[in-house]
């Protein structure tokens, strides 16, 4: 038997986490579902960042076609220089055409990616600069594609998996706990006014 005082505590225990299995619905449906969008303006900066890359490297192309000469070659040239800014200058054209090959990389992996394949492409290929100027102007949207509800019911279903499993479970092992406690302070308070009635 449990202590009466236990008792008016039911309804409202139920129907707190209720509440707040709806709560933690909503809040992992929203959440979630922004990510689309996120990976749809963090394509626009990356875009962006490769424009201005491949601008970049043109203004190198142009000047070692201008000089007839390839750009391996400028680069060989500015590189064996011994001034050091005009070496530093081979060292900025190298980096550049690094910068492109990785941007344009990431842009036909993530741009090529299927709707399951875009998280993991998303990890493999993320800049953390461009995510973090992305984070800075990002803009939520109302998620009308199918994209965008997939993403919610998976937030929908993460979150009350977390929630399960961190919260609820461990809240009801523990109610299960002060149950048995007090059932047998009760018995024990019952067998101490009525002796012939054994403690457990």
């Amino acid at each position: 038997m449990a202590s009466p005082w236990l008792t008016p505590l039911r309804p409202i225990g139920r129907f707190g986490e209720t509440l707040l299995d709806r709560v933690l619905c909503v809040a992992g449906a929203v959440g979630l579902s922004q990510a689309p969008e996120f990976y749809q303006q963090y394509l626009q900066r990356l875009g962006g960042h490769l424009d201005e890359a491949l601008m970049q490297l043109a203004r190198f192309q142009a000047v070692a076609h201008e000089s007839d000469i390839t750009l391996a070659e400028l680069i060989a040239t500015t590189r064996a220089q011994a001034s050091v800014p005009v070496a530093k200058l081979g060292a900025l054209i190298v980096e550049t055409e690094a910068r492109v090959k990785e941007l344009q990389l990431a842009s036909d992996a993530l741009k090529g990616a299927t709707l399951w394949e875009r998280p993991w492409a998303f990890v493999r290929h993320v800049d953390t600069d461009i995510m973090a100027g992305t984070w800075s102007a990002f803009k939520p949207a109302v998620p009308v594609t199918l994209e965008g509800l997939v993403y919610a019911g998976a937030g929908m279903v993460l979150a009350l998996a977390i929630y399960q499993g961190a919260v609820a479970w461990p809240a009801r092992v523990a109610a299960r706990k002060l149950r048995k406690r007090c059932a047998r302070a009760d018995l024990t308070k019952a067998s101490t006014i009525n002796p012939s009635r054994p403690a457990p």
